[in-house]
């Protein structure tokens, strides 16, 4: 999305008056620094003032914030900018844009950090800050929650983070090539792939132990800018949200892109149309529904194709045949989209609305509940923990 971003030195955290331990937990990202006035301008805000939100989802249409901790994040970039171990012991952030100073205005740029935090502590807290590549962005754990990758907007690679505990250490970084986005893995923990936003591509890489390698050869075509790609729970079968305009809405239809993982050369099957500008994916749990989020020139009120607001793409899931069954309207500039742990609820964070809507899913249907989680502030980015 647009481009704004600072670096909190402090990190205090604020509780709620009870703090929950029960499972699951969902990891919220507030961006206080990119905005929008009534025009639709994108507005540049200082520093200091974003926070990173643990919400227990132990009552799914209930859920509350536990804790927060300021930790600076972003909009820009996929929605997938932080996580939460498959054990739950850590989470990560990556702070891709900071704010500074530049002729007496605002100015966005790209950093290079990634925050630990200790998702035991009671309450959880910054562990461990570690300098990566330039702007960081999409990141995964994988299965085993040895390993993280995270993708390097700026600068084309990808960091290779190994995982003891709370100690997270950088252990190398693979080129790949510029606007490398987000990279997921496969549930075998042997391969990941990663979404080549500007080239329409997903890179294959390949998982040796500690040893991660690329080969382009391997490289899969996709649609126009590829910005996010989950990986089915049987492994065999990826889908990637095809943005179309760089990162942004522009009144056009884009795609969601079907990739078969079986066998010896991952390819490209078909591709499903869906609405304006997809940024956030989700798969269920259980592999027979994904989610696309729509942006639809929702934040864009100046623009011909603007819509009041987004909406999402329920996928169903058959085999490797993918359908879209419906769409259902949701908040303005929706951004990232998480399923509970159990399948049955589905979360959509609407940035200009400060909230989250809360979905119901009966067997292979979505509705929505009608009931919105409100936040302190514009939800930039969210994933899900383990159940």
């Amino acid at each position: 999305m647009l481009s704004i971003k600072a670096l909190l030195g402090a990190c205090a955290i604020t509780l709620s008056t009870a703090t929950a331990h029960a499972a699951p937990f969902m990891i919220v990202g507030d961006d206080a620094k990119a905005d929008y006035d009534a025009a639709g301008n994108a507005v540049v805000n200082p520093t200091g003032n974003d926070a990173v939100l643990i919400v227990d989802l132990a009552k799914p249409e209930d859920p509350k914030i536990v804790a927060t901790l300021p930790l600076e994040n972003s909009i820009v970039g996929p929605p997938t900018n932080l996580g939460i171990s498959p054990n739950g012991s850590i989470a990560l952030v990556a702070d891709s844009i900071t704010v500074t100073q530049e002729n007496g205005a605002n100015k966005a740029g790209p950093t290079n950090k990634l925050f630990v935090i200790d998702m035991k502590a009671t309450p959880p807290k910054l562990a461990d800050t570690l300098t990566l590549g330039k702007q960081p962005s999409g990141l995964s754990f994988s299965p085993d929650g040895k390993m993280a990758l995270v993708a390097n907007r700026g600068d084309g690679t990808i960091s290779v983070l190994k995982i003891d505990g709370t100690k997270v250490t950088m252990t190398g970084s693979v080129q790949v090539s510029a606007g490398v986005a987000h990279v997921d893995f496969a549930p075998d923990g042997k391969h990941a792939y990663a979404v080549r936003s500007p080239d329409n591509r997903v890179a294959v890489l390949t998982i040796d132990g500690d040893k991660v390698t690329y080969d382009k050869a391997q490289d899969i075509p996709t649609s126009l800018f590829p910005y996010n790609i989950v990986i089915a729970p049987n492994g065999k079968l990826a889908l990637t949200a095809d943005n179309g305009g760089g990162g942004s809405s522009d009144g056009s239809m884009d795609m969601v892109s079907v990739i078969d993982l079986t066998g010896p050369h991952p390819h490209t099957l078909y591709r499903i149309n869906v609405e304006d500008a997809p940024e956030g994916l989700a798969m269920s749990p259980k592999g027979n529904l994904a989610v696309v989020v729509n942006v639809n020139g929702s934040n864009m009120p100046q623009a011909w194709f603007h819509r009041k607001t987004g909406d999402i793409t329920v996928l169903r899931i058959v085999g490797n045949q993918v359908t879209a069954t419906k769409t259902i309207q949701v908040g303005r500039l929706p951004e990232a989209a998480v399923f509970s742990p159990d399948g049955r609820y589905i979360y959509v964070g609407n940035y200009l609305d400060n909230d989250f809507s809360i979905l119901k899913v009966n067997g292979s249907d979505v509705v929505d509940t009608g009931k919105r989680f409100k936040v302190p502030g514009h939800p930039a980015s969210a994933r899900m923990g383990p159940g």
